[in-house]
């Protein structure tokens, strides 16, 4: 009776000693992939509209990924100059609608007013001289400045002053903007943007979500697998109202959606920090003492600094108590 011989080629043999060669690879990359998925550290930015998450994932780029390079800033001027366009815009419709409405110390500047007011509203405007010399006309008339410091009362993005402030800068054919300028640049964010960095050879991968209400259905994407939230909150906003429906609270806002986000079950195995951003801003409006924070928050005024707080070197002692406060509203 005779055998059966092997009936696989020479050519069959080594096709198969080469897969199983390539699956031994793959194994050994997805084992290698998983132990670096399972280093990195995921950590999403939650907030209200406007905290200021986007500005901590451009520090973040800034410190660990090499900044912005010249192609990326050039892409930034026209961002900067429309923040200078919105600004001077807003400010300008402003005085008008607010009660009791301003009036223009300079009855001159009357004019650049009516400019402004018709300046036609498209994505690709020409930043003319004419339109820098009348904002910054404008921009140095009492009036003016009088509708700014009372900003609280409509919406106007928070980097109105510093490119205000920097019109003969910016204006300049040469112009390239420094990293504090690409800090404070406004860009209404829209989706999820991912940021990747290094520290000290841990991975990190940040993501940022637009935190306006209609942008908050995207966050749940962004649960799976989240080491951390780190949620933001603009310590600056207790005296204003969020975009949405202009009557909310912005620092009640994001008390609310803390809370929220606290107690929702689904999100009790991920570690919570708060991010108390702004401070800085805070301490502007509690040391110009015109917006007090009690007028908006009346437990403020039966409000004890605690013992164990720890002001920042010279450091007013109106203004720890106002961070303190806000801390402790949301732990």
């Amino acid at each position: 009776m005779g055998c059966l011989g092997n009936s696989k080629t020479e050519d069959q043999r080594n096709e198969e000693k080469a897969q199983r060669e390539a699956n031994k690879k793959i194994e050994k990359q997805l084992q290698k992939d998983k132990q670096i998925y399972r280093a990195t550290h995921r950590l999403l930015l939650l907030g209200a509209g406007e905290s200021g998450k986007s500005t901590i994932v451009k520090q973040m780029r800034i410190l660990h990924v090499n900044g912005f390079n010249a192609e990326e800033k050039k892409q930034k001027i026209q961002d900067i100059k429309n923040n200078i366009k919105e600004a001077i815009e807003t400010i300008v419709a402003a005085m008008s609608t607010l009660a009791p409405p301003v009036q223009v110390a300079c009855p001159e500047n009357q004019r650049r007013i009516e400019y402004i007011t018709n300046l036609p509203n498209q994505k690709n405007f020409e930043f003319t001289s004419e339109f820098y010399e009348h904002a910054k006309k404008l921009w140095q008339d009492d009036g003016v400045k009088a509708c700014y410091e009372r900003s609280n009362e409509y919406q106007l993005i928070d980097c109105a002053q510093y490119f205000l402030d920097k019109i003969e800068i910016v204006q300049q054919s040469d112009y390239t903007p420094s990293d504090q300028d690409l800090l404070r640049c406004r860009v209404l964010t829209s989706g999820i943007f991912e940021t990747r960095f290094q520290v000290d050879k841990v991975n990190f991968h940040m993501f940022d979500v637009g935190g306006q209400r209609d942008e908050r259905r995207k966050w749940i994407q962004c649960f799976n697998d989240v080491t951390a939230i780190i949620f933001v909150v603009a310590s600056s906003s207790y005296n204003m109202v969020i975009r949405e429906d202009n009557l909310t609270n912005r620092l009640q806002e994001a008390l609310n959606l803390f809370k929220n986000i606290w107690n929702n079950r689904w999100l009790r195995t991920i570690s919570v920090i708060l991010f108390l951003n702004k401070q800085d801003l805070l301490a502007e409006k509690v040391l110009a003492g015109k917006s007090k924070i009690e007028e908006y928050f009346p437990e403020f005024a039966r409000y004890t600094t605690p013992d164990d707080a720890t002001p920042e070197p010279g450091e007013d002692l109106r203004v720890t108590r106002a961070k303190y406060f806000i801390r402790d509203e949301f732990l």
